[in-house]
């Protein structure tokens, strides 16, 4: 959906020192990425730390910062449960979601027929219009190029997040599906090789840090700037990597904490960066002169 534009931000969850919800600092944080380039906010996906939260703080979530801003809301609701996903999705419409962001069913291991029968399944008890979340890393189940072309064909599934690292099978989806159905990438480092390869857009982590540098580069290369595009990839390759060194999201929320960005720690099981993960991240903004 081309509203959503080309760099969404999967936003954190700012927490208190009590690790409540800080709605507060949710609204801050999402108008500071709108700010800096984000053109779309997916609240409680992996980055926003979705398994530890209820899902009434979910809906309070979409509810609060879709008062206070004015880009598309993309609520994360997928679980490995096609029941409990559907009624997530219901909540997220009645708190005023644009749409939803729905992951492959993780530790089940559906086969890519059970893949399509529950996608298929959340599309018609909903009217938003849908993301697909393929991060095998995560789940242990891979959506392959078959089936989303398959559900590319459903009216409301009209986008994928693939987050699998592999450039072929990102280029063979892209490959398939008609020019209106979009292929983003859920890898920051593979941003700009997405656009070559025919995909529209990131869903981002590194945007809470470099959100201006990433729509910069996204616009050079739309205008045929193809030398100052790859400079500014080249730049970022750093700071993406160092973002990834451990279980997101807990780099980018001490990078964030690092910049005065209080967006607190992280909910067990996760727990905050060590000295060698802080020092690293250190680095990185350093060389960036963002401190």
């Amino acid at each position: 959906m081309k509203k959503w534009g080309r760099l969404i931000t999967a936003m954190v969850t700012p927490f208190d020192e009590n690790f409540n919800v800080d709605y507060k600092r949710a609204v801050e944080l999402a108008k500071k990425l709108i700010n800096e380039g984000t053109t779309a906010l997916v609240i409680t996906g992996t980055t926003g730390e979705a398994p530890t939260l209820s899902r009434e703080e979910a809906n309070k979530l979409y509810k609060v910062i879709k008062k206070e801003v004015d880009v598309p809301i993309i609520a994360g609701v997928g679980t490995n449960s096609t029941a409990t996903t559907i009624e997530n999705a219901i909540g997220a419409k009645e708190s005023g979601a644009d749409g939803l962001l729905v992951v492959t069913p993780y530790y089940n291991k559906p086969d890519q027929g059970s893949l399509y029968s529950h996608f298929k399944e959340v599309a018609e008890s909903t009217d938003l219009p849908i993301m697909l979340y393929n991060v095998p890393g995560r789940t242990a189940c891979n959506l392959l190029p078959e089936t989303v072309e398959k559900l590319s064909k459903i009216k409301n599934i009209v986008a994928l997040k693939e987050a699998g690292g592999n450039v072929v099978q990102f280029s063979e989806v892209v490959k398939r599906v008609d020019k209106d159905f979009l292929v983003y990438t859920g890898d920051d480092v593979l941003t700009l090789p997405t656009l070559a390869v025919g995909g529209y857009g990131v869903v981002s982590v590194s945007a809470h840090i470099v959100g201006r540098d990433m729509k910069e580069m996204i616009e050079a290369f739309l205008a045929g700037d193809n030398e100052k595009a790859t400079k500014i990839h080249l730049k970022l390759l750093g700071i993406y990597g160092t973002l990834f060194a451990v279980a997101n999201p807990i780099p980018v929320k001490a990078a964030l904490n690092i910049l005065g960005v209080n967006v607190g720690e992280l909910r067990l099981p996760l727990t905050k960066a060590k000295p060698d993960i802080l020092e690293k991240i250190e680095k990185e903004l350093k060389i960036l002169e963002l401190i």
